[in-house]
């Protein structure tokens, strides 16, 4: 990299041997005498998703407006009053049938397509609205978009309900019949962030790697030098801070790996820690990675999936979350399922507030970004596709007010938020799934 001009060019990477470290965003981007505020920025999507329902007692806030109150399930969001949206009323017809609702949880929530049950080995769905969205802008990043979770997706053959178990392990799907695994594996998501020399997937070799692995950024310490040779003191900061999340993490990772050695039986990937929250938010920490330095503009997080059995005992229970969810209305089994909730929601709270806290120009990360956080279902002991809990959070760069609680009727179905979050980024669909038309009140009353 040569630095000829004080304006640098918003595709600056620093290289080095086998590694692209891309750049957030820099002052010395904006063209010269052109103010902060008139920057347009580049608006991001992601879909943080969380199975098996929720206690809708406990999330649905009482008032409408700005007017709301935050409930039990909503409190660790609280400091995010001004940056979010509730949003009450969406459905998701096509979830509903006879058998397999997980499946159909899963299949629905980002097509609004109902999912082929004929055949396991005939899949058929429909494009997700993420994939619209990379298909659409994906060209203007490194990568088109990043399908991100924090619980392996192993299982093959006949899932919930006889369906086909793709239906439950994807959520992204890049057309009808071809969906998009998501990544569990911290180290394989930051390679594919930044690169890697190495290609073995060997577990031992890949030990004896890990052991004298070098950071990504010892790579390119000569180019970051001449970088900041030129850089106004601001910049400089903010380039440091950056280089400095993403050494941070690196080391985590190591951490997590070396921990993991010593106990080579366990299930996770060898890079993802054993601890749910450590692991969701090391994934978090990955998505904002990816999203200030503009790899990609598109991402879904998947905290866990559809039909998810997976203990916390870091609550103080060994109950598995799907079996809890069918409570029958039992006090005991009610109150375990809203601390899943809550604990998932605490993890929610952690990736926003790291977005907020990164500067673009006048305003954030996250003010330059559309966040949906929610599930498929609703009430979970009964297999409730309607009125499903959703909250968006971020501004869209200036296209979305948030601080209120909106409800809709209930005949809406949420594909017609997902067409309006695309019109919000610029990309034209005229259909998605069930969709008939797009929401209103994401700017006004």
């Amino acid at each position: 990299m040569i630095v000829t001009r004080k304006h640098l060019p918003r595709r600056t990477f620093l290289k080095g041997l086998g590694t692209v470290v891309a750049l957030p965003f820099l002052d010395a981007m904006v063209p010269a005498f052109a103010a902060p505020s008139s920057t347009k920025y580049p608006v991001r999507l992601a879909f943080p998703y969380v199975p098996n329902g929720m206690m809708m007692q406990y999330w649905t806030p009482q008032g409408v407006g700005k007017d709301f109150e935050f409930t039990r399930l909503l409190k660790p969001l609280e400091a995010f009053r001004q940056d979010m949206l509730v949003l009450t009323g969406l459905h998701h017809s096509n979830g509903v049938g006879p058998s397999g609702d997980h499946a159909r949880a899963s299949a629905t929530y980002l097509t609004g397509v109902a999912p082929y049950e004929g055949s396991l080995s005939d899949i058929r769905l429909g494009i997700s609205v993420d994939q619209v969205a990379a298909q659409a802008i994906g060209s203007q990043t490194r990568l088109p978009s990043i399908e991100l979770g924090c619980e392996s997706t192993r299982e093959v053959g006949a899932c919930d309900g006889g369906f086909s178990c793709a239906y439950m392990n994807n959520m992204s799907w890049r057309n009808a019949t071809t969906p998009l695994p998501l990544e569990t594996n911290p180290r394989l998501v930051f390679e594919r962030l930044y690169g890697s020399l190495d290609t073995s997937t060997d577990p031992k070799v890949q030990l004896r790697l890990d052991a004298n692995r070098k950071s990504v950024l010892d790579y390119v310490t000569d180019e970051t030098r001449r970088l900041e040779g030129s850089l106004g003191a601001p910049d400089k900061l903010k380039l440091q801070e950056y280089l400095g999340a993403v050494r941070d993490i690196e080391k985590q990772i190591g951490r997590v790996e070396k921990q993991n050695q010593l106990n080579p039986q366990i299930e996770k990937p060898m890079s993802a820690p054993t601890v749910f929250a450590e692991h969701a938010r090391l994934m978090s920490d990955l998505l904002v990675l990816a999203f200030q330095a503009d790899v990609t503009r598109v991402a879904t997080l998947i905290y866990a999936k559809e039909g998810s059995a997976r203990a916390y005992p870091e609550l103080g229970f060994g109950d598995g979350h799907h079996p809890l969810t069918h409570h029958r209305k039992r006090p005991d089994m009610v109150e375990k399922c809203a601390l899943i909730e809550r604990h998932h929601v605490e993890q929610l709270a952690y990736l926003i507030g790291k977005m907020k806290s990164i500067q673009e120009g006048d305003g954030s990360l996250l003010d330059h970004s559309m966040v949906v956080y929610g599930s498929s279902m609703s009430e979970p002991n009964t297999h409730i596709h309607a009125n499903v809990p959703c909250l968006l959070f971020g501004r869209g760069d200036g296209s979305i007010k948030p601080g209120r609680h909106v409800v809709y009727s209930t005949d809406t179905p949420q594909t017609n938020l997902w067409l309006t979050l695309l019109d919000r980024m610029g990309v034209r669909t005229e259909k998605l799934g069930d969709s008939t038309g797009k929401v209103e009140h994401l700017t006004d009353v």
